[in-house]
């Protein structure tokens, strides 16, 4: 089978293996997927920081980001280093996703000196292509290191749902999603062919994704409830889709449970159960995440946006959401796109 060959049957199962995953997160298709939902509010974008070329013995202490941030290790081997854990022996097809940007250290052993990744050494050692070699002359590891931008306000509640290291191991069988996803990531940053960038930006979306679906497949019943964890359970999952398809219905626990066919019991203690917070808690929490954005990023009264999310007066709206982010809407606004 030809290079090109390979390209596409990789690309192929990609896209089929994906779908595969979603198909076990039980949102209804017909209804809004409240994860894709939050990532495209939150406007999540991947970046390429660098293609690190490490040889033995190297490490590097990588400072606290202000966003989540990702390494995926394309070739030989490196140990993961968090401040009071165990360390971690990364392997090729390996995926560390850290949501909350903490800081770290990646090596070659699993102890020793770790040189600080700051402006400085980014400046030395940095080739204009964003390729970054570091170490000695010894074994060499490649990996590949991106962050995320995402708009604070909404991304929180996804964030803090994470865990604050994800260590997603190469798996020919269940992980052959991300396998795939890792090995087009290293033929793109590698061979920087035409549209290379905008490939690289969407591959590092699709791992964020696809990362997450890991996750969420290997969570245990009794793991901290979040709105994530709500999406495995097939009523509550159904019931956040309706949620984010109708922000601005009026909803009462009655009518959620009614059209999700259950007795307003069950729903309101399932869902606190499974979600951490009643359901009309979080329809309020999202309505804020909905509102500050058009806020941001329109031209719309306060009125409309009001109505549009469910408020019947604009002065309720306002005690709301100062209530939520700590202002009211038309300072928000102000102040957003002062900044």
């Amino acid at each position: 089978m030809t290079a090109s060959e390979c390209f596409k049957s990789a690309s192929l199962y990609l896209f089929v293996s994906l779908d595969a995953v979603a198909l076990r997160i039980a949102v209804p298709s017909k209804l809004v997927d409240p994860l894709a939902d939050v990532l495209d509010l939150s406007r999540v974008r991947g970046a390429l920081m660098a293609n690190v070329r490490a040889h033995a013995p190297w490490g590097l202490d990588l400072p606290q980001s202000p966003g989540a941030s990702f390494h995926a290790v394309t070739a030989g081997t490196a140990w993961f280093r968090l401040p009071g854990d165990a360390p971690i022996q990364l392997m090729p097809g390996d995926l560390l996703l850290l949501p909350s940007g903490a800081t770290h250290r990646l090596s070659s052993e699993s102890r020793g000196r770790c040189l600080p990744f700051d402006r400085r050494m980014k400046e030395a050692q940095m080739t204009p292509a964003g390729d970054l070699t570091v170490g000695a002359s010894g074994a060499t590891t490649t990996f590949v290191c991106a962050a995320y931008e995402y708009d604070i306000d909404v991304a929180q509640p996804l964030m803090r749902a994470l865990p604050d290291v994800m260590h997603v191991p190469a798996d020919p069988v269940a992980g052959r999603d991300i396998t795939v996803l890792v090995e087009l990531l290293a033929r793109e940053v590698g061979e920087r062919n035409a549209g290379a960038r905008s490939a690289t930006a969407r591959l590092i979306d699709l791992l964020l994704i696809a990362a997450i679906r890991r996750w969420l497949e290997a969570l245990k019943s009794d793991d901290e409830p979040s709105w994530l964890t709500g999406l495995r359970d097939p009523l509550i999952g159904h019931v956040l889709a309706m949620l984010h398809d109708r922000p601005g219905q009026r909803w009462t626990l009655d009518l959620l449970a009614r059209e999700a066919h259950v007795s307003r019991a069950t729903l309101g203690r399932r869902f606190a159960e499974t979600v951490g917070e009643p359901p009309l808690a979080y329809l309020a929490r999202w309505r804020m995440q909905l509102a500050a954005q058009r806020l941001k990023h329109s031209g719309d009264t306060i009125d409309t946006i009001a109505r549009d999310i469910g408020y019947t007066s604009e002065f309720a709206f306002n005690r709301a959401f100062a209530r939520h982010l700590g202002v009211p809407p038309g300072r928000y606004r102000r102040l957003s796109r002062a900044a």
